[in-house]
């Protein structure tokens, strides 16, 4: 699934080319992906014009002229291809055709959604997701570890705590920070929980640096794989040496997601 980096990768090649592109005509082939009336989004979208493309946890905000923003969460196999980086085909769910150009929006497994929603707020799901983690102070990551008796990467991954993060990045920030992803969050040190705040952070921009992991569909708007897949140091690399101490790598079932660590270098 595409998490921060490859979603925040995608929004800034998509922004400077779109931002006042205008929106001829918005053709939905897929009931499934839509929320709300195909016909409706279509006449809503027809005629405005693109004002600016940012990104809000993994969604992805087309904000138009007419007081409505157009909303894309990519799911697991979403994609927004931009121009020639690719042609309609089976699983291509809605065709954007541009005063120049035209946006794909491909989703093979179909878990992906785009609504429009009026005015300038964000829909329901989307307005309630925690904070962004490059936004975040180090102070308020404090203060929402404390009380929360449950285990570190379950609570990195509930989007009510931080909007955006994923498996990926979870595993990979914990082992920055050398913390156990079954640790109790509430009992993190302030050292310890400053230190995770920190990994994320780096892993976070390293990702965007290199425009994200492709692990298996992920490409971004001109159908390029990213390449920070291969950084990873502990995701999916299950009983491969460690990269600062050989220890092998283990996998474990947690909050029934693969989890990814070092026995050693993240002691319980």
């Amino acid at each position: 699934m595409p998490e921060l980096p490859e979603v925040e990768t995608i929004v800034r090649s998509l922004a400077p080319r779109l931002k006042g592109r205008l929106i001829l005509n918005a053709e939905f082939r897929c009931a499934r992906v839509l929320r709300g009336d195909a016909e409706t989004a279509s006449a809503r979208l027809a005629g405005a014009r693109i004002g600016a493309v940012r990104r809000h946890g993994k969604f992805i905000v087309f904000e138009l002229d007419r007081g409505a923003n157009l909303i894309v969460h990519l799911g697991m196999t979403g994609k927004l291809l931009l121009d020639a980086a690719a042609e309609p085909g089976r699983h291509t769910h809605a065709i954007f055709t541009l005063d120049q150009g035209s946006l794909l929006y491909d989703d093979i497994r179909q878990f992906g959604r785009l609504e429009v929603k009026e005015g300038r707020g964000l829909p329901e799901r989307a307005a309630a997701l925690g904070p962004d983690p490059l936004e975040i102070g180090a102070d308020e990551f404090l203060e929402r570890l404390r009380g929360r008796a449950t285990k570190i990467k379950p609570l990195l991954l509930n989007q009510a705590f931080l909007r955006g993060l994923g498996n990926i990045y979870c595993d990979e920030a914990l082992f920055r920070a050398r913390i156990h992803p079954r640790a109790v969050a509430s009992r993190l040190s302030r050292e310890r929980a400053r230190r995770l705040l920190g990994a994320i952070v780096e892993t976070l921009e390293e990702s965007i640096a290199g425009r994200g992991s492709s692990i298996s569909d992920y490409v971004d708007a001109d159908g390029e794989r990213g390449s920070f897949q291969l950084r990873h140091r502990v995701y999916q690399k299950d009983g491969e040496p460690c990269v600062v101490c050989g220890t092998p790598i283990r996998r474990i079932l947690l909050a029934q997601r693969g989890t990814h660590f070092c026995p050693r270098c993240q002691r319980s």
